[in-house]
């Protein structure tokens, strides 16, 4: 659909557009402080060079801020209607009453939708965008802001930090759990966008929280730039699960930062689905810094022509008898390259400690590619580390026994493709892995 934003600043990032972004939010002087501070840091920082070619991106050309309309809606019906369509297509009201605790739509650069069931919020749960946290919920913000990624910790981290805007912000108090998970959709829609949503989720002591996010743009001649940070807080006992469902355009840089702090028998679970995008550079990570804390990561990734999903995760263990894993699967497809990136450490002092990680890759022909980069640093005597990597094709006794089943040679491979990545998508609520294996065929029968 056409853009149809309200404000936007102009194209190339200054300490102007940083001021002018933080204006238009009438943010407090410390907010405005550490935007600058993090501009400078950015400026300063060299484009990695260590992944996949990230060039193509001019920073001189992007919008970092776009406002789509004037205030965030409580109601459906009052988000403009030309908006609507777009997220109706996505399902927002559909998945709103059918399964979700609640829900929040962000379109460019602002939250424009947020709602939460009312019996969630009379238990003490908050779920609002981030823009409102920093102005309703001060000392909490305040508290836990920057404090799991500080804004020198990489080049698209200050980024993020010079210029977010929008996100979700859920904090769960002690022993609450929220049954049905909680959901936000990010949206690019203006040309030469760029996006930088910031969320911050806190799990007080022994609660439980499942967050989904999904994430999709239209496509452009022009380069878009996703740039978002993600830090999680696990208190004592706590249990989160946060989901990825990434169907960029293929015009979109995918650049994430996500990085979970969790205490004393806290469960970190991501579980990270990544379809689109020009080039993704993902690798949820987990802090394990209280003892028998757990951490999780899985993740698939299908990579189709033109498109580089640079994917994986990090466990740190800082902690006795910590444990952590980190499973991938991967597919390549026309020249398409899949890439793990992994690491697991486990400090000196961390006794009993054990992780894994395997890493599952499918190539469909000959042009694609797929590398694996797993790294282990233990420093601790007593632990345990394993590692495992399987690279493969689709075998000609597969297709010739489907085919010979009545199966086109485009429908035989679509069905090993769901097989291959069954571990993974059994982990996803139904809805959406009953969607997320109709993109995947979609994508291999060339639709």
């Amino acid at each position: 659909m056409p853009d149809i934003s309200v404000y936007k600043t102009p194209r190339g990032l200054s300490p102007k557009v940083v001021r002018e972004i933080s204006r238009q939010k009438n943010e407090p002087t410390w907010m405005l402080e550490l935007r600058l501070r993090a501009y400078g840091a950015f400026k300063k920082m060299p484009m990695p060079v260590w992944g996949p070619d990230i060039s193509g991106i001019n920073f001189d050309e992007i919008c970092y801020y776009a406002k789509p309309i004037l205030g965030k809606k409580k109601s459906w019906s009052e988000v403009p209607k030309n908006i609507r369509k777009t997220f109706d297509r996505l399902g927002i009201p559909e998945a709103e009453k059918k399964m979700l605790a609640g829900v929040g739509a962000q379109y460019d650069s602002e939250v424009i939708y947020q709602s939460l069931r009312k019996e969630l919020s009379g238990r003490g749960v908050i779920f609002t965008n981030t823009d409102s946290a920093l102005k309703e919920y001060p000392d909490i913000f305040k508290e836990y802001f920057g404090q799991a990624v500080p804004f020198n910790d990489n080049k698209f981290a200050a980024l993020n930090s010079a210029v977010w805007s929008g996100g979700s912000f859920i904090y769960v108090p002690p022993g609450v759990s929220v049954e049905i998970p909680l959901q936000a959709y990010f949206r690019i829609n203006a040309k030469g966008m760029g996006q930088f949503e910031r969320t911050l989720i806190v799990a007080d002591k022994g609660s439980e929280v499942h967050y989904i996010e999904a994430c999709s743009a239209p496509l452009y001649s022009e380069v878009s730039l996703h740039a978002a940070v993600v830090e999680i807080f696990l208190k004592k006992g706590a249990r989160v699960r946060y989901t990825t469902i990434q169907n960029w355009s293929d015009n979109v840089y995918n650049l994430v930062t996500k990085r979970a702090m969790v205490d004393e028998a806290g469960e970190m679970r991501w579980i990270d689905g990544n379809i689109g995008s020009k080039v993704t550079m993902k690798y949820p990570s987990c802090v394990l810094r209280g003892k028998k804390a757990k951490g999780e990561m899985l993740s698939f990734a299908y990579a189709g022509k033109g498109q580089t999903q640079d994917t994986g995760g990090k466990m740190i263990h800082l902690a006795p008898h910590t444990v952590s894993r980190i499973i991938s699967k991967s597919i390549s497809r026309q020249g398409g390259i899949s890439t793990f990136r992994a690491l697991s450490r486990i400090a000196k002092g961390a006794k009993g400690s054990k992780t894994h990680m395997r890493c599952d890759a499918l190539l469909l022909d000959k042009k694609s590619k797929a590398d694996t980069f797993p790294s282990l640093k233990i420093d601790e005597q007593d632990a345990s580390a394993s590692h495992e990597a399987v690279v493969g094709r689709v075998g000609s006794e597969q297709l010739f026994y489907l085919r010979s089943r009545g199966f086109s040679e485009k429908e035989a491979v679509a069905m090993i493709v769901t097989g291959f990545l069954e571990p993974i998508v059994k982990e996803i609520p139904l809805e959406y892995a009953i969607e997320l294996n109709r993109l995947m065929g979609m994508e291999i029968r060339g639709l």
